[in-house]
């Protein structure tokens, strides 16, 4: 191998990665050869990876690294003599961005220096290479390593200048010049909020003077004048709102009045502000409606209708206003419509919180007559409407539920009209390609959804640009959507992304052509900013797309038949059958709106596959059981070999629905003629297609007596786990099997030790969210409490659970240090230069934090995951929620107070709540509970002490808490497609 020159000694080193985009786990081998020379009188290497990293000098391990803002270095002194020299790496990526930074200084006896340095004459080994010795001086495979790919020199985003010093850092938010931001674009940090003084803005609107509204989260309404765009010397000007009103999640300047909407316990619910006597200043405070929604997932944004109407959104939290006026809203008949028995969060998120979940609905600006237009989220926070009058929402599934088939990546939601989103709690969320359901326009990954807004009124030049903000990865999206039929498909970019930059909101401002922004939420750190367009293009929306906008009108006559005088049967009946899922879905609700009886003969007579199906699914939902005969007729009668993917996935829904809704299992007839319509479309290329296939033959199945064709679905299953190629796919197949244990008629041979082998694999290798082993364990005590008592016995060993990891239960012999306290640090955010991860990873381990939270893919789930805070806080909010846990509790983490008639209080934790009783987990640690009577009950109120001990860390020393901090901060890239938790204590 020919020896690459050296470099000067000057020379930068450049972020270095595999050709091709960098993707989850991906792990990559690099290497330099380069001519040596004496022993030099020192050698220092430098390295920083995003996100891991081991170097090896000619073959000895000499450095790792695992943070790539915290650079690690070694003495490499005695290493440094020799001719032939060879510098390799191996680098891990967790999610997202990737990339490696070497430096390696060589200074001699004689004064002269130089430095070698990643650049693009590194190679990378080819993906799949094994083997041993690649690492040596000596190796001869390299020849056909190709070359790396170089991501730019140090100081490139989104790392930035990570081998600089870092002085120490004034309170505020982070600084516009620390902010990557989309070229053509600039951005101004206005205000940073004194946070002691006026909280964490969480939400913002735009007065009819071009002046900010903004609400702390816990606190006060101000409103911000701010400078004139390009005005240096102006200065922006906050004043407090002096009424009785704020915590607001939601605010909206719309007929001459300031609408709040205030997320505070008994207190939630729409307030009008306005200003009686013209002075300029809010004076009187009303509310409108109570809404019986709290805290993070309760009521949230508002927006003006073009409609005269006041448009709101809530979560999952929020039950529907009372009094709403059903005859006027488009979404209804709701249920939870799951064919065979789901399990709850094992951690309790959203335990019996039923269907709708999160809802769109208007009122008058009065607050009167509600109407529901759609419902089925989970919580998004915001929503816009584009240029076509269309509603657009950002929602996401539970992080927790990462790794299991039932979780949906965080998307963007076309809100459409009578539209059903399909959040259920625990294991019940809907595919999104159920027919019944509203699909997605585009899915982001993982985040935690909050401020929405187009881009319209703006000097942008896209004004048909939609951005999104993730409060988790402390980044915005920037959205382009296409008309595809009467909806629409979609491309997304990072737009802007900061480490902390946790977006709270995003208003557009026509006064100024600005959009602007804010950052905080939970106490954190907030930040105003302004962000402008710089370039030349003039704002302009896409050109109109004639097509779309004919398949839109129609879809929009026929939503107008949802509410109000019902769409004429032979104007909506040929669109049952459209080629559009927007259009025949709309087409579907609407005929839901007459009585079966009226079309029940067309229905009798239809032969096209799309109309049989959308029929069929609005007589299971509308119909009785008398119906039922008809509809598993012409469902039969599907020829499946002639029908699409997305034909056979709505028709196996179609079918599910007469089972949940119309009477349970069907006739031994029916039965046998859909086991055997199953097995034949398996196994299919389409693993959607297998899963409903194994679904409906699982319930089948629970039947008796067992239909013929059905008694092959163990073994379809077991198939289709041997072969599924990711996690998620996998778990399914045991899910479903976990219901049929109890009948050992359809296992076979050693099929019952592979399933509880399959479970003990995915408890022990497999990572997911917090509640992902907790789900892994429902499976396995549903299967095993189903199991006869003999096959019990006979498979002891493989059923038993194993044990937790040895390090996340090991004790410790460490004493007592003090009970620490926030101000014996000083600013943490000065001291996180050098510290020493191995030490912070000792740390997080001797106090046990991993029997609560997750890290990395590893560890308990009472409390939440930390694999991503580095990514939007900072040292002295880390602090602040070890030592003073109690400060801040997320609702999604809060326990309860449970008083009985016979004076017992329980705190904790409610995890599952039955007919008869609830249960309470008293010990987050050993994951103690107790079943509580609901009749003993007297009380139940939520507690404010969150279920961390205060004095947590008072076993460590002051340097090993700022190591722990450091080691929680590298634990995360600046900015990813798909990474962590919805933050929270």
């Amino acid at each position: 191998m020919s020896a690459a020159p050296p470099g000067g000694a000057d020379a930068e080193p450049h972020w270095i990665w595999a050709p091709g985009e960098a993707t989850a786990n991906q792990t990559v081998r690099l290497r330099k050869a380069f001519e040596g020379g004496p022993r030099p009188k020192s050698a220092t290497l430098t390295v920083a990876a995003d996100n891991e990293a081991v170097v090896w000098l000619d073959g000895t391990k000499v450095l790792s690294n695992n943070a790539w803002d915290s650079p690690s270095r070694a003495d490499v002194t005695a290493l440094g003599g020799g001719r032939s020299k060879v510098l390799s790496v191996q680098a891990k990526n967790a999610d997202g961005p990737a990339g490696v930074l070497v430096m390696l200084d060589l200074e001699y006896p004689d004064g002269s220096k130089k430095r070698i340095v990643s650049d693009g004459s590194w190679k990378v080994a080819p993906e799949g290479t094994k083997g041993t010795g690649w690492a040596t001086p000596g190796f001869v495979g390299a020849e056909q390593w190709e070359s790396v790919v170089d991501k730019g020199a140090v100081g490139v985003q989104p790392w930035g200048k990570v081998l600089d010093g870092k002085a120490p850092a004034a309170p505020g938010a982070t600084p516009a010049d620390e902010v990557e931001l989309a070229d053509g674009y600039a951005i101004e940090l206005l205000y940073s909020v004194p946070k002691e003084e006026q909280g964490s803005w969480v939400s913002m609107t735009v007065d009819p003077q071009g002046r900010l509204i903004v609400s702390d989260q816990y606190g006060k309404l101000y409103r911000v004048t701010p400078p004139p765009v390009g005005d240096d010397a102006a200065e922006i000007q906050i004043e407090p709102i002096d009424v009785e009103t704020g915590m607001a999640h939601g605010l909206l300047c719309a007929f001459d009045s300031l609408y709040v909407m205030v997320n505070d316990g008994g207190n939630s619910g729409l307030y009008r502000v306005r200003d009686t006597d013209g002075d300029d200043q809010y004076d009187v405070v009303e509310k409108l409606q109570s809404l019986n929604g709290r805290g993070e997932h309760g009521p949230h944004a508002m927006r003006e209708g073009a409609d005269g109407r006041l448009w709101v959104i809530a979560g999952n939290e929020t039950k529907l206003p009372e009094g709403y006026n059903k005859e006027e809203s488009a979404v209804g008949n709701f249920a939870e419509d799951l064919l065979l028995p789901r399990n709850p969060d094992g951690n309790g998120h959203a335990t019996g919180r039923m269907a709708p979940g999160g809802w769109i609905g208007s009122c008058t600006p009065d607050g009167t007559d509600w109407h529901i237009h759609a419902a089925g989220f989970r919580n998004p926070y915001d929503f816009a409407v584009n240029a076509d009058g269309e509603i657009f929402t950002f929602d996401a599934d539970m992080e927790w539920d990462t790794g299991t088939p039932w979780y949906r990546p965080t998307r963007l939601n076309h809100a459409v009209r009578g539209g059903e989103f399909g959040w259920r709690f625990g294991t019940g969320k809907w595919p999104e390609y159920y027919a019944d359901s509203v699909g997605s326009v585009v899915d982001l990954g993982l985040g935690s959804p909050t401020g929405v807004e187009f881009a319209a009124g703006t000097h942008f030049p896209n004004q048909d640009a939609l951005f999104l903000a993730d409060w988790t990865h402390g980044r915005v999206f920037e959205v382009t959507m296409t008309p595809r039929g009467a909806s629409y498909d979609a491309t997304f970019r990072t737009f802007l992304s900061g480490r902390p930059l946790p977006v709270t909101d995003l208003s557009a401002n026509s006064h100024d052509g600005a959009l602007y922004m804010t950052t905080g939420g939970r106490r954190t750190q907030s930040g105003l900013y302004r962000i402008r367009y710089t370039g030349d293009a003039a704002p302009s929306l896409p050109a109109p797309d004639a097509t779309a906008e004919v398949a839109r009108r129609t879809r929009h006559m026929l939503e107008r038949g949802m509410t109000g005088e019902p769409v004429a049967l032979d104007a909506l009946w040929p669109h049952l059958g459209s080629r559009d899922r927007a259009i025949r879905y709309a087409a579907r609700v609407a005929l839901e709106r007459h009585p079966v009886a009226d079309w029940k003969d067309e229905f009798a007579h239809e032969s096209r596959p799309n109309a049989v199906i959308q029929a069929a699914v609005a007589v299971a939902r509308v119909g009785d059981q008398a119906d039922r005969s008809l509809m598993l007729d012409k469902l039969d009668a599907l020829n499946f070999k002639r029908l699409t993917t997305e034909q056979i996935l709505d028709a196996l829904r179609a079918y599910q629905l007469a089972f949940i809704r119309l009477g349970g299992h069907p006739s031994d007839a029916h039965a046998e003629t859909l086991a055997a319509k199953l097995v034949a479309i398996t196994p299919s290329p389409e693993e959607a297609v297998n899963r409903e296939a194994v679904r409906l033959l699982t319930y089948l199945a629970t039947s008796e007596p067992i239909p013929p064709s059905a008694r092959g679905v163990v073994t379809l299953a077991m198939d289709r786990l041997r072969v599924a190629s990711t996690q998620a796919d996998q778990m399914f197949y045991p899910f479903m099997l976990r219901n049929l244990t109890g009948r050992p008629v359809l296992w076979s041979g050693s099929q019952y030790e592979t399933f509880f082998g399959w479970l003990n694999l995915a408890e022990t290798t497999y990572r997911g969210g917090n509640s992902f082993k907790k789900f892994v364990a429902q499976i396995r005590k549903d299967a095993v409490d189903k199991l006869p008592e003999g096959a019990k016995t006979k498979l002891a060993d493989v059923i038993t659970a194993p044990a937790p990891p040895e390090d996340a239960i090991a004790a410790t012999t460490r004493q007592f240090v003090a009970n620490w306290q926030t101000a014996d640090f000083g600013d943490p955010n000065t001291q996180m230069d050098d510290r020493d991860l191995e030490s912070g990873r000792q740390a997080y381990l001797a106090v046990k934090c991993a029997q609560c939270h997750r890290f990395d893919g590893e560890g308990g789930s009472t409390g939440p995951d930390l694999t991503g805070v580095g990514g939007r806080f900072d040292a002295r909010y880390l602090l602040e929620a070890i030592l003073e846990p109690s400060k801040v509790v997320s609702d999604q983490y809060k326990s309860e107070l449970v008083l009985t008639d016979e004076g017992q209080v329980y705190n904790g934790r409610v995890t599952a709540e039955e007919e008869t009783h609830i249960t309470v987990r008293t010990d987050p640690f050993g994951g103690a509970t107790v079943d509580v009577p609901l009749d003993s009950i007297i009380e139940r109120a939520p507690s404010e002490t969150s279920e961390m001990p205060n004095e947590l860390v008072s076993t460590l020393e002051k340097s090993e808490i700022l190591d722990l901090i450091a080691y929680l901060r590298a634990g995360a890239p600046a900015t990813t497609e798909q990474g962590s938790s919805e933050p929270s204590r």
